[in-house]
């Protein structure tokens, strides 16, 4: 993996480390040997050509898929080898917005946000309640959105109210996989402006798989490019821009990315 580091990367704590990571299916091996680091405060875009793996990655991070050889850390902590109580509780130091959103169709937005507190704590029904009420003005939602189901939610109000869930413990670390895709082009660029919001008010790390280019350019600090089933290269965007690889370049300098002024390409680094 190409990795561009500087003096700042260096001295920052990574808070999601994968070493050596590989993911297949049958004879078809979708990640070999991958590498990728996470640093404290950062919001990371992933990307890739559909079909590499950029999701298979995330949920095999998350233990939703296995893998077959390599170590994922989290917080410090080897996530695979923990003993199940402190298991449990680095995975509510973890919160994911599925493609999708993939909320609970028979559950109500606000039940949708407390189901995540039932499986993992202990508190009566008022509290989850004024916390799922919290969350739900944290994410930009108004507050008669609580007893709505998703089927009576528009695409932009499924994202916010899927957010709201993956927020429901105060994680430190949130995946979001895809969070802008089926959004108009308004609606993306203001949860782009939420995740950066959030970010900087919760003190959140952010692991965020996307094909928006706009995102990339606006609100990530870092991406890393996944290709031949491994990182081809990871740094900023300028980084991106005077990479060599052929899909690199034909990804962030192709004719949708001309449009994006190149004065947006210099992102200051966070500490």
């Amino acid at each position: 993996m190409e990795t561009k580091q500087t003096a700042d990367t260096k001295e920052r704590e990574v808070v999601l480390s994968v070493r050596g990571i590989t993911v297949g299916f049958g004879s078809h091996v979708v990640l070999d040997n991958l590498d990728l680091d996470i640093y404290r405060g950062e919001i990371l875009g992933f990307v890739g050509a559909s079909g590499v793996g950029k999701s298979v990655l995330m949920r095999s991070i998350l233990r939703l898929i296995p893998r077959r050889a390599g170590e994922i850390r989290v917080l410090g902590a080897d996530y695979g080898s923990l003993p199940d109580n402190e298991r449990f509780e680095l995975d509510m130091k973890m919160g994911v917005l599925f493609q999708h959103g993939a909320l609970f169709s028979a559950l109500t937005v606000k039940e949708n946000i407390q189901f995540p507190m039932r499986e993992y704590l202990d508190m009566p029904q008022s509290l989850m309640d004024e916390l799922a009420k919290l969350k739900i003005e944290l994410v930009g939602l108004a507050p008669e959105a609580a007893d709505k189901y998703p089927s009576e939610l528009s695409g932009g109000m499924i994202k916010r109210a899927a957010l709201a869930r993956a927020l429901a413990l105060d994680p430190a670390l949130v995946f979001l996989d895809e969070p802008t895709s089926g959004l108009d082009p308004i609606g993306a660029a203001e949860f782009d402006e939420l995740i950066a919001k959030l970010r900087d008010t919760l003190g959140l790390t952010v692991y965020m798989v996307t094909h928006d280019l706009d995102s990339l350019f606006s609100v990530c600090d870092r991406i890393a490019v996944l290709g031949q089933k491994r990182v081809l290269v990871a740094g900023t965007i300028e980084d991106m821009l005077d990479c060599q690889d052929e899909w690199v370049q034909s990804y962030f300098q192709g004719k949708r990315a001309r449009s994006i002024p190149k004065h947006d390409t210099t992102k200051p680094t966070r500490v």
